[in-house]
């Protein structure tokens, strides 16, 4: 694991997972500030080796905290650096990714920089380039969910 430096353009090609940085200006990004900061406080709390699933605790204990979505958390920390397989981050946030970078760069709702730059880490660490296609939904099949 590694800590962002915060440099665009840092090659991190070894590393599996980058850690955010906190907000540069932290007077006016005083949520961000409190998302990382709790983030960082329970990572080191989570009875884990696993890096992906410290992450995943980490994000859902700061969602259930301050009562924001895993999702929102997520893009929170994404925007501040974080770098991570896919299996560390919430399935919301997952399904908000693969939507935003299905779309063109100038269509609305398509993916800012942070995420593209999370795609690309994605591609380098050797994720599943189709995870979005391969999607499964649950469905009502005589009173029990079922998958298709």
């Amino acid at each position: 694991m590694t800590q962002n430096t915060g440099h665009r353009g840092c090659d991190f090609l070894n590393e599996k997972i980058v850690l955010p940085f906190p907000p540069q200006d932290v007077a006016e990004m005083r949520t961000e500030m409190d998302v990382y900061a709790r983030f960082m406080r329970h990572l080191r709390s989570v009875p884990s080796s696993r890096e992906e699933i410290r992450i995943l605790s980490s994000i859902q204990f700061v969602a259930d905290m301050m009562v924001l979505s895993d999702a929102l958390v997520a893009k929170m920390l994404v925007d501040l650096g974080l770098r991570a397989p896919r299996m560390a981050f919430p399935e919301t946030y997952l399904e908000h990714a693969d939507q935003a970078l299905m779309r063109g760069v100038h269509e609305i709702g398509s993916a800012n920089e942070s995420l593209r730059d999370l795609k690309l880490h994605w591609d380098r660490i050797g994720e599943d380039r189709l995870a979005a296609f391969r999607r499964v939904y649950p469905a009502l099949t005589e009173g029990l969910f079922t998958s298709v």
